[in-house]
């Protein structure tokens, strides 16, 4: 497999590509002071710590029609430590519920969508705590996870068990996240959002090393929207295209994003589903 590089050769030797894997990264991916990043379609990335801890953000899996086949299976996930969830709707929210419960691990999302699970009985409020835009909460030793804002909407489509029948339901407010490793290496996960001016700000603020980037259109940033996110206001090292291809409203391709990026100093990985990548 060819990826397209956007910087000079040296910044090669700071990222191991892992591509095609056939099993899950191994609990341990991180003791050799580097982070893996494992993307499993859409916005589902699964992140393992330099410390070995593993965060999985919008775990859409056994719905997900980019999601290979031999990892539709939440056991193939591994044991995971922390659940984020950008915003309510089925293809971010996804297997987190089922995944909160048999890990018993929370799930941390906008405080208006862990207050409806609460509500909903879907969760405990031990695995459905509440933080808001702005808030920051360290789980663990070193790591620092910060939500920021994301301009989407975010209802969640629910099923009352008793009688059947679905409602749309209030989901909180979109957010991204900005997820600092123990190494102080930074990750932007924007989860769905249109292009807005307040990424400089985050940009500026943050200062993030790599950005997990919707580029799909239609729901989320286009990939000219993107690349202007990316050259003017978040000027990332990294950037890993997401949320593309996964129906046909979602026509952005990689490609279409680097072409737009031109001769900007990102290293762009236009990675597979079931790819993985080490920094």
């Amino acid at each position: 497999m060819q990826y397209v590089t956007r910087n000079i050769a040296g910044m090669l030797a700071a990222l191991t590509l892992i591509a095609g894997c056939a099993t899950p990264p191994e609990r341990t991916a991180g003791t050799s002071g580097s982070a893996e990043v494992w993307w499993l379609g859409q916005s589902a990335m699964r992140i393992t710590t330099p410390g070995g801890k593993v965060i999985m953000i919008d775990p859409w899996i056994l719905g997900n029609p980019k999601t290979p086949a031999q990892f539709k299976n939440l056991d193939a996930l591994g044991k995971l430590d922390l659940i984020l969830v950008t915003h309510a709707h089925g293809d971010h929210l996804g297997d987190a519920v089922a995944l909160a419960k048999k890990n018993n691990v929370p799930v941390w999302g906008p405080a208006g969508l862990n207050q409806q699970l609460q509500t909903l009985g879907e969760l405990s409020p031990e695995l459905s705590p509440r933080m808001n835009k702005g808030g920051t909460i360290s789980p663990f030793p070193g790591v620092k996870i910060t939500q920021v804002h994301a301009e989407h909407s975010s209802e969640i489509l629910w099923t009352d068990p008793a009688t059947r029948k679905q409602h749309t339901l209030f989901g909180g407010e979109p957010v991204g996240f900005i997820i600092e490793l123990e190494n102080g290496f930074r990750i932007y996960h924007m989860g769905d959002t249109g292009l807005f001016g307040d990424m400089k700000l985050i940009g500026d603020y943050y200062k993030p090393d790599l950005i997990m980037v919707p580029i799909g259109g239609h729901y989320v940033m286009n990939p000219w929207d993107a690349a202007k996110a990316t050259k003017e206001f978040l000027q990332p090292k990294y950037a890993i295209p997401m949320h593309y291809a996964s129906n046909p409203f979602l026509v952005g391709t990689p490609q279409e994003y680097m072409d737009a990026l031109g001769n900007y100093p990102v290293k762009v990985y236009p990675i597979n589903p079931g790819d993985k990548l080490r920094f």
